[in-house]
């Protein structure tokens, strides 16, 4: 059966593919529906394999849709990678109406000026985010529908992803029988489920720690400002650990799930652990130690390479909450504590939150950007367009404080 009220998300990452269904209740979105698959057509954040990335994509929808007892059509579909540009840019319109009242149709023309960049060719917008609006001169206006001026400007953050990137991924998707609904930056999708808007407002850096590579997006004064990507992540400390280890690239995965660890003074030298020999060598016993050796200069790498990132920003200054590591290569212990070290900055794990059903996956930072996708289908904050009445207003209204107020 098909429901109004369900929306499905997709996460394609370099190790997993993760597919949710969620029904949208009067009070918090219930999964319904949940599966994670193995990954083996994508490298950071573009398709390599177009048959193995299908498969995994209809293993992944299929299964989530057989166990919430739903046909899915379509769905929303998270993209990340070293592909992904963003730039940040400003609009100005005129109020058409002869009252002066703002309506949604100047919201979208300011959008609209805002995005008339001279983008390549080989580059399409994924996100027109408002970051804020002013009215005559006075800024710092989040929503100007129903107030009065004669012009209206907008601070936009523009997103946008190789087309050929895209153009495969839909491909993919479409091949194993569902159609692209929206396509979202993955960290916003992370950021919609594990940051409170205290975190947004007061500033905030998140960490999007994945398999293939480690996004980064700023949040303050409510919004996004600012968003790239590294191109290492988790895949290289396993990597790093086959080669340290002499061991399969499978079993580093499962030594570095189970005994990673991020700073080596949290490990205790005397802890052993077996590692697996590698062809028809035998197992052999190594200290936890010497693990935490192989792992801890690479995530300190990475992180670096995020600082020096995130320090060219203008926006350095501006985090008066911390920092906040999500995604897949979260799960290691020690990875918050290292985090802090690097920046000299509260750090801690984001976890998604403000879901019902499967209690048991809301405590992974793993599930952050494919929970985070169920706010996409319909969040105003991403799409000012067309006019609405007094009734849907209310909707709206009543919609958003349900899904975040109680959040």
């Amino acid at each position: 059966m098909k429901q109004s009220n369900i929306i499905s998300g997709l996460d394609i990452g370099s190790y997993n593919i993760k597919a949710v269904v969620m029904e949208l209740g009067e009070e918090r979105p219930k999964i319904i529906g949940l599966s994670n698959v193995p990954s083996e057509g994508m490298r950071r954040g573009v398709v390599v394999n177009l048959e193995k990335t299908i498969e995994g994509i209809t293993r992944a929808l299929n299964e989530a849709q057989h166990m919430a007892g739903i046909d899915l059509d379509s769905v929303c579909v998270a993209v990340g990678g070293e592909h992904i540009r963003n730039i940040n840019s400003k609009g100005i319109v005129y109020v058409s109406n002869s009252s002066g009242e703002i309506t949604r149709s100047d919201i979208s023309r300011a959008k609209e000026a805002a995005s008339t960049l001279s983008l390549p060719k080989d580059r399409v917008v994924i996100h027109t985010i408002p970051q804020e609006f002013i009215v005559d001169k006075q800024p710092g206006i989040k929503d100007p529908r129903r107030m009065f001026g004669q012009t209206l400007e907008v601070e936009v953050h523009i997103i946008t992803a190789a087309e050929t990137a895209i153009r495969n991924i839909n491909r993919a998707v479409e091949i194993s029988g569902f159609s692209v609904e929206k396509f979202v930056f993955a960290p916003l999708a992370s950021a919609e489920a594990v940051l409170t808007e205290d975190e947004k407002r007061l500033g905030t850096l998140l960490i999007d720690f994945g398999a293939g590579t480690t996004d980064l997006a700023v949040f303050y004064d409510g919004s996004i400002r600012y968003s790239g990507v590294v191109g290492y992540g988790g895949k290289a400390i396993t990597n790093d650990i086959a080669i340290g280890l002499r061991t399969p690239l499978e079993q580093a995965e499962k030594l570095k799930l189970e005994y990673g660890c991020a700073l080596s003074s949290m490990v205790k030298a005397e802890d052993m652990i077996t590692v697996p020999g590698m062809g028809n060598r035998p197992p052999k016993e190594v200290s936890r130690s010497v693990l935490t050796a192989i792992i801890e200069p690479r995530v300190e790498e990475i992180f670096g390479l995020i600082k020096n990132v995130f320090y060219r920003t203008q926006f350095s200054k501006s985090i008066g909450s911390g920092i906040v590591i999500t995604g897949g290569s979260a799960v290691m212990s020690g990875v918050a504590e290292l985090c802090e070290q690097v920046f000299d900055m509260p750090a801690k794990i984001g976890v998604p939150y403000g879901f019902d059903g499967f209690s048991d996956t809301l405590e992974d930072p793993s599930n952050a950007t494919v929970f985070g996708l169920s706010y996409f289908l319909d969040d105003e904050y991403l799409d000012f367009s067309g006019e609405e009445s007094i009734l849907e207003r209310a909707i709206d209204s009543l919609r958003r404080i349900f899904r975040r107020g109680d959040r």
